[in-house]
């Protein structure tokens, strides 16, 4: 995928490892007596070794480069103690990285490491955990898997279908694809009106999976969508993709953004595509 990252002038650098000691993420480290990037994974494009090179020779350039990792970069970030786990988050929150911020709390947490969040660089200084999203809340990612669904006391539940949704948001601009329930996950990429035009929409196709909605006429940016598909198959390893479309004409353009999608990953996954009537039945069932 194409992102920011830094760039190294060997000619400029003297090998003094300062950039390798300000990069908590662990992306530099020196060899043969310069500064070299070791892992495209961990290196966040945000450009804290810039200041620390007193040579001038690291810059910021967009290319092609491997997909940042939040999850395995905290991974590594803990084992050097609680003040360089801080300095990290830190980093990131100067740079409005919210959605990395909540994913490496999210592993913290899962994992029971400890830090001080009073020490959070944020106007709110709360625990920053789902409850106190400092972002929009159309944005925040909740993980639904291990938790029940909560109906109306006055409801009849025989009358009640049970909601399979299992994570927020679902929308494809706002959903990272590093979010843990897509991490080797079955995945259902439905047009936004399949839900409206089937029945058992929950039941029959969202069952098990995780979901990402969008419309292919409608939505602004579908280069994105593409990028989000390819960091899918490449980067959460997911397991398969079902695409579910309408029967009209338009609905096609998100099966040829998976189909690009798989096309620019290394990754081959199995796609399947589902094609539903307007009142709601399936036209079409296939591999592809």
């Amino acid at each position: 995928m194409k992102r920011t990252i830094i760039k190294i002038d060997e000619e400029k650098c003297t090998g003094c490892g300062l950039c390798v000691s300000g990069c908590h993420e662990g992306a530099l480290q020196l060899v043969d007596g310069k500064a070299r990037m070791i892992s495209e994974l961990f290196c966040d494009g945000l450009g804290a070794c810039i200041g620390d090179c007193p040579e001038g020779a690291i810059e910021l350039e967009e290319r092609e480069a491997e997909a940042y990792n939040e999850t395995a970069t905290i991974a590594r970030i803990a084992l050097k103690g609680e003040n360089t786990v801080l300095a990290h988050l830190n980093h990131l929150l100067a740079h409005d990285q919210k959605e990395y911020v909540h994913e490496a709390l999210d592993y913290l947490q899962k994992n029971n490491i400890v830090i001080d969040h009073s020490k959070l660089k944020i106007k709110n200084h709360n625990s920053m955990n789902h409850e106190h999203h400092s972002g929009c809340p159309g944005s925040m990612a909740m993980d639904f898997r291990e938790k029940p669904v909560e109906t109306f006391q006055n409801s009849n539940p025989q009358s009640i279908q049970a909601s399979e949704l299992k994570q927020w948001p679902v929308q494809l601009h706002l959903l990272s694809p590093m979010a843990a329930y897509f991490k080797g996950a079955d995945v259902l990429l439905a047009a936004d009106c399949t839900a409206f035009s089937i029945g058992n929409f929950h039941r029959d196709f969202l069952k098990g999976k995780s979901l990402a909605i969008a419309c292919p006429k409608l939505d602004s940016n579908k280069e994105v969508y593409v990028e989000k598909i390819t960091s899918l198959i490449e980067d959460a390893r997911i397991n398969t993709l079902t695409v579910l479309i309408m029967e009209v004409p338009c609905c096609g353009g998100l099966l040829q953004m998976a189909k690009s999608a798989l096309q620019q990953s290394t990754r081959k996954i199995p796609i399947k595509l589902l094609v539903a009537g307007l009142q709601g039945n399936i036209i079409t069932e296939e591999w592809i």
